[in-house]
């Protein structure tokens, strides 16, 4: 590799893989990021759908050991697109063998995992390593502009937080049996799927951290039958629903389904503060709702189309108008980290950001058992050697 270059091993080759792939791909073709991804090899257990995927999205070549791609000195960034148990073993030693590390959300499995991830990011921020977690909907224009609308204090003073995921994929009681729906292999269901990105843009956007929540837990079906006809047990929850406080005293109410009949992909997220509002629902995601208070009562909300260039990471894209998609995060995401690692500065979403996350997710899990508010643990400072 070329010192403007860097070599990019990815694991795993599904959904996420596939969806990673075509970010690195497009980092280069719509941006000019400050070092530039090559693709150099993507690992995954079944060699002939990894080769698929390579030969899709140009992959150089194909592994069936991610453990190979940390002795290649060709890649110096690793990119974990696989199931949340795996996340950790991958991560720590990457960095360990001195690789950058992207990380899907959420970051690990449990929260003593997610804990040495950070540590071992810690540890490796020192020699210049730098590690991000795949948060991507904080790469969507809209969610970038609420951001800096919050920062700038348009909202004044935050009073409450309200957000929801909301999927239908489980609603029937014949869905089948998938590794999602392990324990073991998951972490957790909606909670940890799709919950996690709520709580992470809930806490990016107004700047704030969750401190107490109050949660509960529900699966509806405890057994599901497997593709191949055997019926497997349901060890994770299909849905949760917490209320939380934030540091600063701001309230919050949150719901995570995959049981909303309906509902395929709602992502929904709503400001309120003395000053304004702000409200975003990913269905009609080229557009952030904003209500100021100085138009007076009777003004209402008004309608960001966000997709002009001097909106976030737009001006790379199509002409003034032309709307973004789901793909369009995913390579801003890559662009953001590539340019990190070029400016040696730390990207965002740190993994300390992924453990407080984790932290919020094992509080629910606790408040669900004990039947109590349950303190978040601080993350940062408890994540630092």
């Amino acid at each position: 590799m070329s010192p403007d270059t860097i070599g990019v091993g990815l694991v795993g080759y599904a959904f996420m893989g596939r969806a990673h792939s075509q970010a690195w791909l497009a980092s280069r073709q719509f941006f000019s990021p400050g070092i530039r991804a090559e693709l150099t090899a993507i690992a995954g257990r079944d060699a002939e759908a990894a080769r698929d995927v390579a030969d899709r999205f140009e992959w150089r070549s194909v592994r069936t050991d991610w453990r190979d791609l940390l002795d290649d000195p060709a890649i110096g960034l690793i990119d974990i697109c696989t199931p949340g148990d795996t996340h950790a073993e991958i991560a720590i030693a990457a960095l360990a063998a001195g690789k950058h590390v992207l990380v899907e959300k959420p970051m690990a499995n449990t929260l003593a995992e997610a804990e040495a991830m950070a540590e071992a990011a810690a540890a490796a921020r020192r020699t210049g390593t730098r590690s991000m977690v795949g948060f991507t909907y904080r790469r969507l224009p809209a969610i970038a502009l609420a951001r800096e609308i919050v920062a700038r204090g348009g909202l004044g003073r935050v009073y409450s937080v309200r957000g929801q995921y909301l999927q239908d994929w489980l609603a029937d009681p014949k869905a089948p049996w998938t590794w999602r729906l392990d324990r073991t292999a998951a972490g957790s269901g909606a909670l940890g799927d799709i919950g996690a990105h709520v709580i992470d843009l809930a806490q990016y956007v107004v700047g704030d951290r969750i401190t107490t929540v109050s949660g509960t837990l529900t699966t509806a079906h405890s057994q599901r039958v497997d593709a191949g006809g055997t019926s497997r047990a349901v060890t994770v929850d299909d849905s949760c629903d917490f209320v939380a406080r934030f540091a600063s005293g701001a309230s919050g109410s949150f719901t995570a389904t995959r049981l909303a009949t309906g509902r395929k992909n709602a992502l929904r997220l709503e400001v309120s503060g003395e000053n304004g509002a702000l409200a975003f629902d990913l269905e009609d995601m080229n557009y952030l709702e904003f209500y100021d208070t100085s138009g007076g009562p009777d003004a209402g909300f008004r309608r960001i189309m966000v997709t002009d260039p001097q909106h976030p990471y737009v001006g790379a894209w199509w002409p003034p108008g032309h709307s973004l998609g789901y793909a369009q995060p995913f390579t801003h995401q890559a662009v953001d980290l590539l340019n990190a690692i070029a400016d040696g500065t730390d990207p965002a979403p740190s993994f300390e950001d992924g453990l407080q996350v984790q932290r919020v997710l094992a509080s629910i899990e606790t408040s669900d058992r004990t039947r109590s508010w349950t303190t978040v643990i601080e993350a940062a400072e408890e994540a630092t050697p």
